[in-house]
């Protein structure tokens, strides 16, 4: 690996370790090449949510992310060259080089934020689907490309559709997370029918339900529907290698623990951030790397086929 590529590397991982709350323990566990190919997918994709989460005019974001969607079009021409003097492609390019990455996805996480410009609302959840498919789904398939299956692996072209789904349960729970902090942006994610359901189609703009809501009620209604996606998306780990499996295990389970506090606390969200301890955080990226995940979605497939 030239000098150029290695400082491109450097600086997406330099840029993972600073802004990846949850992201980096995982890609700790992987081997350098997939550790680093892990980073240049970060750091392209931090820098379209940095354009959507921004104070630019909505027309300015716009154009940002069509020139940014213009650079990953060079990526896939293969036209960047190592010596270019934007280290985010340079790494992003030589992650395509040496490994099957649908690079498509990254479309689809620019059509995703380019939705946030446009501040689509989402009347079912079918609609916000789409919108998780584009900015997390496709982040999974992505990922996938970096981690492979592993040879044999029983069920593994399904695999795509797994990671998928885990991507959506991830931005599940980001949403419930940040409810309060999206709605102090002006963005509601949650699908209006289910705000309705649940008494909450007036929003949230303080620390406070919406006076007669279920708010609970709405949390634990979106709990149960992560949960699914989880259990879903988790038979993916038995297709990887232990590294990966264990890269993945650690990142969904931080967020696993994330669902568990909220569901315990629901109005909790709407006093801030929900957050865990890095101990916490240790401790389940220990737990992914030796396979316990794993191997439970493995027994518990083997008696569904039982």
């Amino acid at each position: 690996m030239s000098a150029p590529v290695l400082a491109a590397y450097s600086y997406c991982e330099a840029i993972t370790g600073q802004q990846a709350r949850n992201f980096a323990y995982g890609i700790r566990l992987l081997p350098t090449p997939k550790r680093r190919a892990m980073s240049a997918l970060y750091a392209f994709s931090r820098r379209v949510d940095d354009i959507g989460d921004g104070t630019l005019a909505p027309d300015v974001k716009a154009a940002r992310l069509e020139d940014t969607r213009a650079l990953l079009a060079r990526v896939r021409g293969r036209s960047v060259d190592e010596d270019d003097t934007d280290p985010v492609a340079v790494a992003l390019s030589h992650t395509a080089d040496h490994f099957p990455v649908p690079l498509d996805g990254l479309d689809e996480l620019i059509d995703g934020v380019l939705m946030d410009v446009r501040g689509e609302t989402y009347e079912t959840w079918d609609d916000l689907k789409v919108y998780c498919r584009c900015v997390a789904g496709a982040i999974g398939r992505l990922s996938l490309g970096v981690f492979g299956t592993e040879p044999g692996a029983r069920g593994a072209e399904r695999a795509p559709e797994y990671a998928d789904t885990l991507g959506l349960a991830l931005q599940l729970t980001n949403i419930l997370r940040d409810v309060r902090e999206d709605a102090e942006d002006g963005r509601t994610y949650l699908p209006a029918d289910d705000l309705a359901k649940f008494g909450c189609s007036a929003g949230f703009d303080g620390a406070y339900p919406p006076a007669g809501s279920d708010f609970a009620g709405l949390v634990h209604f979106e709990v149960r529907r992560a949960r699914a996606l989880f259990a879903e998306g988790y038979r993916l780990l038995p297709m990887l290698d232990r590294r990966s499996g264990a890269c993945v295990a650690a990142m969904a389970g931080i967020y696993r623990r994330l669902l568990d506090r909220i569901e315990r606390e629901p109005e909790a969200v709407l006093r801030g951030r929900v957050s865990l301890p890095g101990r916490e955080k240790a401790y389940v990226a220990v737990r992914g790397l030796s396979g316990l995940d794993a191997r439970h979605v493995s027994r518990r497939t083997i008696r569904r086929r039982a």
